[in-house]
């Protein structure tokens, strides 16, 4: 049996918070409010560096840019057609219709409405090892290099995107920013602090470490398919 060390990893977290004089992070203590302050106070002050050129349309640039990084694009007018979209997918690429998707996503109705398209299986967790197809969203979506910003909590776990073979990621087109700059700036605006874990993906795993040979899915997902909404 793997012992549950969460309560063991709680009480080191509140030792160190403690000994850094912070407070409990959920409720923010003086001393983290001041330090925000600060940091928000040295970031307004110093003028931010040029980045790449996205031109005039940042929503086309983040697509070329993802399909550059291997990954695949689809695009939807409302959340309601995002079932259809998932199972054209599966259907298409011939993938498992059985998925873990983020608990932040039970409030869509998947029912599939096209009666040429099969029934999704969706659980809504976190992926285990035999999952092969995970759904999450993205917090942003950074235009210069067509990256995924995913923040991690208990409705949206990283292992979603790490896990499976095939990750589907929902994004909504007025979460696209320019750049890595807008996507930071936006997640101190919305969340103040970065969660336990943050992960910036540009398409599927891959590594050429052994004799310069591309192999995809070395450290994640060999599939990352972007469902665009709005």
């Amino acid at each position: 049996m793997i012992p549950d060390t969460s309560n063991a990893r709680r009480s080191i977290l509140a030792r160190i918070r403690q000994a850094q004089a912070h407070g409990d992070p959920a409720k923010g203590s003086p001393a983290d409010l001041a330090r925000t302050r600060d940091r928000d106070a040295y970031l307004a002050e110093r003028p931010r560096g040029f980045g790449p050129s996205v031109g005039a349309d940042v929503l086309e640039h983040f697509s070329h840019q993802a399909q550059r990084m291997a990954s695949t694009i689809d695009r939807v007018p409302t959340e309601a057609d995002v079932p259809q979209a998932i199972a054209r997918y599966l259907v298409a690429q011939q993938l498992s219709l059985r998925i873990a998707a983020w608990p932040s996503f039970s409030h869509i109705d998947f029912g599939i409405k096209d009666a040429d398209l099969p029934a999704l299986e969706l659980e809504f967790r976190a992926p285990v090892g035999e999952d092969l197809v995970g759904l999450g969203g993205a917090f942003a979506g950074i235009a210069e290099t067509g990256t995924l910003m995913l923040l991690s909590s208990e409705q949206t776990p990283a292992s979603t995107h790490l896990l499976p073979e095939t990750h589907i990621a929902l994004l909504h087109v007025n979460r696209v920013v320019a750049h890595y700059e807008d996507a930071f700036a936006l997640m101190r605006a919305e969340h103040g602090e970065p969660p336990r874990a943050m992960n910036l993906v540009s398409g599927p795993s891959r590594t050429a470490d052994i004799e310069q040979t591309l192999v995809m899915g070395a450290h994640g997902p060999y599939r990352v398919h972007i469902i665009l909404i709005g």
